[in-house]
């Protein structure tokens, strides 16, 4: 029962969807810098390319590209296929790709309803649903196949900027992630969510620039999400350390929910 033990992922293939940049960059590097075979998707292949090439510099595990355009449900299904014919199994997906739109209410566009909750919920079953037979082949009732879905703490709270499909986006995952847990950990296959606070990355860069003060005094710790923070969650769910944890919503928010007026 040593933590070595406990939280090994050596060996181990996992598929993090948007994870060139961002909260997935650190994702990836946290399962490449710990012997894991790491697929990168997103529809940026430059930066899909650069970052297999910084990661695989780490040597332990490696890490390998399969551009994609979510938007697009043949893209998704080519990049499974592609994965199919490398993989017999998948041991971990990460559904981490997410866009995010924000606009005042009176002139909120119906377009950033189609496009956020496109890319951050119904992609999110598209490819859990195509990648369902790897997982199963990967899953054991001692190591199960485990699916991390990133959520936000927008998700739980009302936030206070005008970012109405995307906290819409956010809750329908949490619940999202629940049925999934429900109706594929009879698979031997876990599924669970992460409601994630403010971390450094494309995304959230303009907000930090412009409230980042206003945030950080949000939070009790003080700080914003680092790279290890998110990197640790993802090990702790896809290792035997949490392999009996299944329909979790795990805030990883430094106690903003807790310091949120619901």
């Amino acid at each position: 029962m040593d933590a070595a033990t406990l939280f090994d992922v050596k060996g181990k293939v996992v598929l993090v969807t948007g994870g060139a940049k961002g909260i997935g960059r650190s994702i990836s590097e946290g399962f490449v810098a710990n012997g894991a075979k790491v697929y990168i998707s997103s529809r940026d292949v430059k930066a899909c390319e650069k970052a297999c090439e910084e990661l695989n510099a780490l040597g332990k595990g490696s890490a390998h590209a399969i551009p994609a355009d979510f938007y697009k449900v043949e893209d998704c299904q080519r990049m499974v296929d592609t994965l199919k014919k490398l993989e017999p199994k998948l041991h971990v997906l990460v559904n981490n790709s997410g866009s995010n739109w924000g606009a005042p209410y009176a002139e909120f566009p119906d377009s950033a309803w189609t496009r956020v909750l496109t890319l951050n919920l119904t992609r999110v079953f598209t490819i859990t649903q195509l990648v369902t037979p790897l997982l199963e082949a990967a899953a054991t009732p001692g190591d199960p196949a485990r699916i991390i879905n990133i959520g936000s703490v927008d998700g739980v709270r009302v936030p206070e900027l005008e970012t109405f499909s995307y906290s819409a986006s956010k809750a329908g995952l949490h619940q999202l992630s629940r049925v999934l847990a429900n109706h594929l950990g009879k698979r031997n296959i876990t599924s669970n969510a992460l409601a994630c606070g403010p971390f450094q990355s494309k995304m959230m860069a303009a907000t930090l620039k412009n409230f980042g003060d206003v945030i950080v005094s949000g939070i009790p710790l003080g700080r914003i999400g680092s790279p290890q923070d998110i990197a640790g969650a993802c090990l702790f769910l896809s290792s035997k350390a949490g392999s009996y944890v299944n329909g979790a919503l795990i805030a990883l928010d430094g106690g903003t929910l807790v310091a949120s007026k619901l």
